[in-house]
């Protein structure tokens, strides 16, 4: 058995090594529905294994005042043929560099699981390397990245395993599980994601100067509220909870819940168009509120 995942992903031909900084794909951002004049931009990042389009319904029905922006990571929905990227630090400069000309206004992130991780990565990126911040980030279904899973790695789980443990999260619809073919595509994806969040490594820094919002689900027995509740460390701003209705893909069981939090939660940013450096200088010019 491999013993770290980049040669478990050697071992089965399905490591293909990305460099950082190269524009794998045109399609970064999809959206259905344009809206350029909006005061704020939504960039939204999917669970493991999850596709941009999955936002199209989570969040339709925003106010017109948010653009929603659901980011497509290769290997997935529009970007299919391309090869995943299985290294979180990789990714989240490649995302960097791709999104740059569209941080030229007021931005928030919501991550869903693993893309909870990625925003939060991404948001502390873009502070080191371009002085700039989301103006709120909003993290669901995932664990502060300081809090280490309990349980046991899973990029290394044998495909029948891995396949009951999707079932169990209650996140891929039946029929995709029992299709052999539609797995054969969607298991190395998902093990592509598992690789990256696997070899994650926290590394301190101070707090983000944006408020963090925490979602999770009542009856989501992967990710607790005791694991939610230390992303309150992560900021320097103000630090909300919630809980909702449903297991780890409540996104998909609560979606009207969902889009009524994320509505109120990015309500003020709406009525005017700053740009984030001026989000930035006022911060630091009336201090930071806990």
């Amino acid at each position: 058995m491999a013993n770290n995942p980049t040669d478990f992903y050697h071992e089965r031909g399905q490591f293909t090594p990305t460099a950082v900084g190269t524009s794998i794909g045109l399609s970064w951002i999809t959206s259905a529905k344009l809206q350029p004049q909006a005061p704020l931009r939504l960039f939204c990042f999917p669970y493991a294994g999850g596709a941009a389009s999955v936002f199209s319904k989570v969040l339709n029905g925003l106010p017109s005042e948010i653009e929603v922006c659901p980011v497509e990571l290769p290997g997935r929905g529009s970007r299919l043929s391309e090869p995943p990227v299985n290294d979180l630090e990789s990714l989240v400069e490649i995302i960097a560099e791709e999104l740059a000309p569209h941080l030229d206004q007021p931005f928030a992130f919501f991550g869903h699981s693993m893309g909870a991780l990625l925003g939060f990565e991404l948001a502390r990126y873009l502070r080191r390397a371009r002085r700039v911040e989301p103006v709120h980030l909003l993290v669901s279904a995932g664990r502060a990245p300081q809090v280490r899973a309990s349980g046991p790695v899973t990029w290394d789980l044998q495909d029948d395993q891995l396949v009951d443990k999707m079932r169990r999260l209650n996140g891929t619809p039946q029929a995709v599980l029992d299709n052999p073919e539609l797995m054969a595509l969607v298991l190395p994806i998902i093990r592509a994601d598992l690789v990256a969040i696997d070899s994650y490594v926290y590394r301190h820094e101070p707090p983000l100067s944006c408020p963090i919002t925490a979602l999770g689900g009542l009856q989501d027995s992967s990710v607790t509220r005791d694991e939610l509740c230390p992303w309150r460390e992560q900021t320097s701003e103000s630090f909300t909870l919630r809980m909702l209705p449903g297991d780890h893909f409540f996104l998909h069981s609560a979606q009207q819940t969902l889009r009524e939090v994320v509505a109120r939660e990015l309500r003020q940013y709406c009525s005017t168009r700053p740009t984030p450096r001026d989000v930035i200088a006022d911060r630091q010019a009336i201090g930071s509120s806990i």
